[in-house]
This record gives C-alpha cells, sequence and structure tokens, in this order.
C-alpha cells in the first residue's frame, strides 16, 4: 500500500486507528523486536568472540570510528524530519531522496580516498582495503532511509521491526559462517556490507513507493534545515561518544580497543534494549501534544519516572554482574572486558535517564536547541576522556560514568524549558528510583562480600550461580526501598500498566497512567 493518497499526501493511519493504542502498540512492538535483535546479537557476539582475536575487533572499531558518523548522514536527520513534520506530501520526500542518496554517494567516494590516512592515523596499513570495503556501507544506509521513515510516520513499526531482527540475523549469519571460513576480521566488514543493503532491499519492499524527480517543493528547504541540525547534535554526540575509542586505538593498540570495544557494547545493549528504541515512537507521540503544554508535561513527567525506575535498576545489575556476564557470554579471554564493564555499570542507569532529553527537543522541534547543548556535552566528554587516559581503559570507562552523572538532570532542564519543565520536577521524578538502586547494591554488595566463599571461582558454572545470585538479591532489594520510598506501589502499578497496553490483548482496553 502507497504512503501516499492519490494527491499525493501522506496517509496518517495512526490517526485512523486510535492514538493511544497506536502508541502503546508501537512501543510494545519496538521493544520486542530490541529483545529478539539483542537475542540475536549475543549469540553472534558469543560465537564470533571465540573464532575471532581481540584485535579483529578492535581493526573494525578503529575505522568505524570514524565512518559511523558518515554512515547515519540522512537516518539521524531526515528521519526524525519526516516523522516530526505536520505534513509531508510525495514531491517532498522525492527530493528529500535525491538529497540524502546523492550526498551519501560524495560521502563515500570521500571515505574510501582518504582510506590512506586512516591507516596513517592508527600506524595500521592493514585499514586501507578495510576501509575502502566500509565505505560501501555509507552510501548503502542513506538509500533506505526515507522509505523507513514513512514507516515510521505512519506507526508502522511492525514493519520496521521486522525489517531490523531479520537483516540483523542475516548479517550475523554471515559473519559466523565467514569467521568460521577463516576470515578473520573481514567477516566483521562483509556482514556490515550486507546489513544496509539487506535493509534496502526490504525497505523498498516494504514501502511500495517510488520517489518522483526532484523539483521544487515548499517545505524543502525547512526540513533540510531541520534535518541539518538534527545531524549536527547527532554529529557532536558522535564525536563525544567514540572519541574515547579514538584515543585508546591511538594511545595503544588494537587488542586494548578490542577488550574496551566489547565492554562498551555490551554497556549501551542495555540502552538499545530499552529507551533507546523508543526514541521514535515517544518523538512521534509527544508531537501531536506538543501544542497542549499541560498535556504533554504530564505525560513527560510520567514517562520520566518509568523509565528511571527502570533505568536504575539496569544500572545497578550491570554493575554488580557486568563481569560476569561479559565471562559467561565470552569467555575466559576477555576478562580484561569484563573489569571494564563494573565501571561502565555505575553509569548506565543514567546514560538511560539521559536519553529523555532527545525526546524533548526533537518532539518540540527544537533540534537546534539540541544541537547547542551537544556542543556544551562534547566539551565535557572530551576533557574527561583526556584527563582519563592517563588509567587506560578503566579510566575511560570511569569518565563515562562521571559524564552522565554530571550532564543528566541539566540536559533534561535545558530540553523543558520551552515547556516551563522545573529542575524540581525533574529531581521529584527521579530521585527515588537512584537511591533506591544505590542502597540496594550497596546491600547485595555487603551480602556477596559476606558469604564469599560461597561465590568464589571463575569457572562457567561459578559465574552464572554468581550472576543469577547477586541479580535476583538485587531486584528483590530494590523493589523493597523503592516501595518503601514511595509509601505504596505505584511505580510497579505503572509500569506494569505499561507493559499491558504494549501487548495487544490488553492494548485497546487499557491506558498508561497519567498520573
Amino acid at each position: 500500500m502507497s504512503p501516499f493518497d492519490a494527491n499525493g499526501i501522506f496517509i496518517d493511519v495512526a490517526k485512523q486507528g486510535g492514538f493511544r493504542k497506536v502508541v502503546s502498540r508501537s512501543a510494545g512492538v519496538t521493544m520486542l523486536s530490541g529483545v529478539l535483535g539483542v537475542m540475536v546479537q549475543t549469540v553472534g557476539t558469543v560465537t564470533l568472540a571465540r573464532l575471532l582475536a581481540p584485535s579483529d575487533f578492535g581493526l573494525m572499531t578503529m575505522v568505524t570510528a570514524f565512518s559511523m558518523l558518515l554512515m547515519n548522514i540522512g537516518l539521524n536527520g531526515f528521519t526524525e524530519a519526516v516523522v516530526q513534520r505536520d505534513t509531508v506530501d510525495h514531491q517532498l520526500i522525492s527530493n528529500l531522496f535525491w538529497i540524502n542518496t546523492a550526498l551519501g554517494l560524495i560521502l563515500a567516494l570521500a571515505f574510501a580516498a582518504g582510506a590512506p590516512l586512516l591507516a596513517w592515523f592508527y600506524r595500521e596499513p592493514r585499514l586501507t582495503h578495510l576501509a575502502a570495503l566500509m565505505s560501501l556501507v555509507i552510501f548503502f544506509n542513506c538509500t533506505s532511509v526515507l522509505h523507513l521513515a514513512l514507516l515510521k510516520r505512519a506507526m508502522k513499526f511492525t514493519k520496521t521491526s521486522a525489517i531490523e531482527v531479520s537483516v540483523r540475523a542475516t548479517a550475523v549469519t554471515v559473519a559466523v559462517v565467514l569467521a568460521w571460513a577463516g576470515w578473520g576480521y573481514w567477516a566483521l566488514a562483509v556482514a556490515a556490507v550486507v546489513t544496509p543493503l539487506a535493509t534496502s532491499l526490504a525497505a523498498f519492499a516494504l514501502c511500495p513507493w517510488l520517489p518522483g524527480l526532484p523539483r521544487r517543493a515548499e517545505g524543502t528547504g525547512a526540513m533540510i534545515r531541520f534535518g541539518l541540525n538534527v545531524y549536527g547534535r547527532y554529529s557532536v554526540n558522535y564525536f563525544g561518544m567514540n572519541i574515547d575509542q579514538l584515543l585508546l586505538g591511538w594511545r595503544f593498540n588494537a587488542q586494548i580497543l578490542g577488550f574496551y570495544k566489547k565492554a562498551y557494547d555490551l554497556y549501551f545493549l542495555s540502552a538499545v534494549l530499552s529507551v533507546w528504541r523508543l526514541r521514535l515512537v515517544a518523538v512521534a507521540a509527544l508531537s501531536r501534544l506538543n501544542r497542549d503544554p499541560e498535556q504533554y508535561q504530564r505525560y513527560l513527567i510520567n514517562a520520566l519516572g518509568i523509565v528511571a525506575f527502570l533505568a536504575m535498576a539496569v544500572g545497578g545489575g550491570l554493575t554488580l554482574a557486568g563481569g560476569d556476564v561479559i565471562r559467561i557470554l565470552l569467555g575466559p579471554k576477555w576478562e580484561t572486558s569484563g573489569r571494564i564493564m563494573t565501571w561502565f555499570g555505575f553509569g548506565a542507569g543514567m546514560m538511560l535517564i539521559h536519553e529523555i532529553h532527545c525526546w524533548i527537543h526533537l518532539s518540540l522541534g527544537r533540534a537546534d536547541r539540541w544541537f547547542r547543548w551537544g556542543i556544551l556535552e562534547l566539551s565535557i566528554h572530551a576533557l574527561l576522556f583526556v584527563l582519563a587516559l592517563h588509567w587506560g581503559p578503566i579510566g575511560v570507562a570511569l569518565a563515562w560514568t562521571v559524564s552522565f552523572w554530571i550532564l543528566t538532570v541539566p540536559a533534561i532542564w535545558y530540553a523543558g524549558r520551552p515547556i516551563n519543565l522545573g529542575i524540581s520536577q525533574i529531581i521529584e521524578a527521579v530521585w527515588r528510583p537512584v537511591v533506591a538502586s544505590a542502597s540496594a547494591g550497596w546491600a547485595t554488595a555487603a551480602i556477596l562480600r559476606s558469604n564469599a566463599y560461597l561465590f568464589a571461582g571463575h569457572r562457567f558454572a561459578d559465574a552464572l550461580i554468581r550472576m543469577t545470585t547477586v541479580c535476583a538479591v538485587f531486584v528483590l532489594l530494590y523493589i523493597a526501598v523503592t516501595v518503601i520510598l514511595h509509601r505504596g506501589f505505584a511505580p510497579l502499578q505503572h509500569t506494569l500498566a505499561l507493559v499491558r497496553d504494549m501487548v495487544p490483548q490488553y492494548g485497546s482496553t487499557r491506558t498508561v497512567p497519567q498520573s
């Protein structure tokens, strides 16, 4: 079915199906696909970690530290522009398609031409051909952006989720087969090329729309400016979130970077599995409320409380059990990654809460404010990483944690200024989960230390028992402290209501509590 009617106007299917039901179903599908995607990725990671060396992952990270910025030239920019804009039509989207595709081709050729410079920077000649192959990813990534954006605007998240999970499974299969055949780091590179190519083919099949020839259309300039602001913010954020890997690869070597990268990947899996995957669902929903500040603020505070409750549980769990998770998944040769993971865990919860500020900026159409805030965050990230580099990957992981504890509340406050969101409201929504997580984490660690003889050992079974026990004790204590601080079960009730809304058999009859 075409996303446009006979007059070229976008068909807003979400409005036809009922706002709350569509939003709840979309969130549910997105979270489910996230779980499936992480499961597929975890299987691939576990298998590849045993077939490849840490240096293979380090070489790929050296390339992607630069190439991923260009891979997302339209994905982070035009996607949000299409989702957030009040009205779009066939000609407007056609113009964006050709602009994005042409830009992708130019950047791919430029990256391939600059491959020798990358090899010189890292003092690693193998990167020349590897970077040339990865330039294909930049171009293929651009070809599916507008088709996926149309599906997301229509809140067809079932289709986009199906694409994501199936493509990830395909790429993981390719990587494992090639790694088993002895291709080394080339297995990872080929799988990286397969991912956007398969995504484009699937997007074209599920969104049967062909762009028209480019010509002048009202709104093209405005959407380009909005997209550039979003991409500018993404670029700033990207440098802030990848300068750590760039510095470690430059200062140390591919193996040290490989250990760090695996801990980093697990750290960010928590974000992918939770609130980061909900960004476009949240933006699509909140964008429809931004003309009613009171209702917008009520929904936002409710969402912030739920996210904080879940995020601090994730953060506590990763802090206490992250090392054992890596030991179980990747094996004993990745022990160094486990030690790094513990320091990442301290900041995981705040990292997830921090994501809320992106929802606010984008849903209010203020990508310009988001971009300006990103420049400040980049400065703080870079300063902390440079100061921590002396202590190696553990120091850099600790710098990540410190940065999110410093930035989260100010980031949400600055994003919410156009709707008069106060710092006191933000702190009121998040302080109880923070205190509950810290209290439960400290108590769990104390119990673990006092019974260390029961949980000693480095075998797979020892790590599995220790991880399971620690997580179970922490979750029970976290829930207990939360109930005490709230003097009731409100956070649990709100979270369960949200989960029920995400499930189809409940979604049509129940809604998320509004207070």
